[in-house]
């Protein structure tokens, strides 16, 4: 998300930065931890997207944590994101349980070097053009990514098998079982290709929307690294368990890059199904898919639509449309819980502040004259 302070830090974040001062070993207990975190003493928190990186939902990455690695041949860009843990109590949830950790050292001493043996034997792996498959199997690349993780499974279990040592199958079983692996794939695609499109001047296009827990921002093309931000909003949707809107937390995460794309909650026409994990009903996932057209400067061919006749999704969100139609858009999320520790309470559907745009459009104005 947005810069942001521990003092405005909602209870995921906090969470989230526990837990990676436990996993870097930086703290012996969780209340160290704090103590570490409050005082600030050898800590600096900054934003992902100022590290060329992505995170989904609190988003936090530490020094020893492996990420994926992204290229853009084009224009020369690279991005990074984490490594996705899973749903339910997780590191980006705001989970940071015994559990939590030893899933992340075994990513860490297992699944990372797993992955980099297979990747470098196997080259490049295409990801926007698994992304487009995707779209035509029922994903839309935020809350939906099974096709996508299966694909990519599908790409590297014959470099896994042959590169892997005596965890293959543990890796191999853990992308499986993890719907939402490929999501960490989607973010940093979306941010290459939505970073070609930064600093042209007068430029009202969008090339990121990021959620911290307690803050929504936008940053513009015609604007720089400049971020215009608004409060978060708590997402409208279902729950797991006896967890209700009460449990939830503000709107958080890096994760909204799918949707700054034109992916996500603008492609939910391409994934009917995703209604019954974060609500709505089918006739929504197309109507929204419909609207966002309203705002945005084009159509992805690369990615179209089968429903829609295989039309492009709406990409490129215009700050000056949104402006003038007061048509927001729209966000599928995770929610996490408003109390640190908790981990993932339910999915929804989330819009960002209009203020956010409003304040972008009138920096666009006093920078054109």
């Amino acid at each position: 998300g947005p810069p942001l302070t521990w003092e405005r830090a909602s209870g995921p974040m906090r969470g989230a930065l526990t837990g990676a001062m436990l996993y870097e070993g930086l703290a012996e207990s969780a209340e160290q931890a704090e103590q570490q975190l409050v005082s600030g003493a050898g800590i600096t928190l900054e934003p992902c997207h100022h590290h060329a990186a992505v995170g989904p939902m609190a988003g936090v990455l530490s020094p020893s944590m492996w990420v994926f690695q992204l290229r853009d041949p084009v224009h020369g860009g690279t991005a990074y994101c984490s490594l996705n843990e899973g749903l339910g109590k997780v590191l980006r949830y705001g989970a940071y349980s015994e559990e939590v950790l030893t899933r992340l050292r075994w990513m860490s001493d297992v699944l990372g070097p797993a992955l980099q043996s297979a990747v470098r034997a196997h080259g490049p792996v295409d990801i926007k053009a698994i992304v487009a498959q995707m779209l035509q199997m029922g994903d839309e690349g935020h809350n939906r990514n099974r096709a996508g993780t299966l694909m990519l499974l599908r790409e590297l279990l014959g470099d896994l098998l042959e590169t892997g040592g005596p965890h293959t199958a543990q890796v191999v079983r853990f992308i499986a079982g993890n719907d939402h692996f490929f999501l960490n794939l989607v973010m940093p695609a979306a941010k290459l290709a939505l970073d070609a499109a930064r600093d042209i001047p007068g430029a009202t296009m969008v090339v990121a929307m990021a959620r911290n827990g307690t803050d929504f921002g936008i940053q513009v093309s015609g604007t720089g690294d400049e971020w215009f931000t608004g409060p978060a909003q708590v997402p409208e949707g279902l729950f797991l368990g006896n967890f209700g809107p009460e449990d939830a937390n503000p709107d958080i995460g890096d994760s909204a890059i799918t949707e700054t794309l034109g992916l996500g909650g603008f492609s939910m026409a391409a994934a009917p199904a995703i209604v019954r994990f974060v609500g709505g009903d089918v006739p929504l996932a197309l109507a929204t898919t419909r609207s966002m057209y309203d705002i945005t400067l084009g159509e992805n061919a690369a990615f179209g639509i089968p429903i829609l006749d295989f039309r492009g999704a709406p990409t490129g969100i215009d700050v000056l449309a949104v402006v003038r139609t007061g048509v927001l858009p729209q966000i599928n999320t995770g929610m996490a819980g408003k109390v640190a520790g908790t981990g993932q309470v339910g999915a929804g559907l989330v819009k960002p502040p209009p203020e956010c745009f409003q304040a972008a459009l009138r920096e666009l104005a006093v920078r054109t004259g």
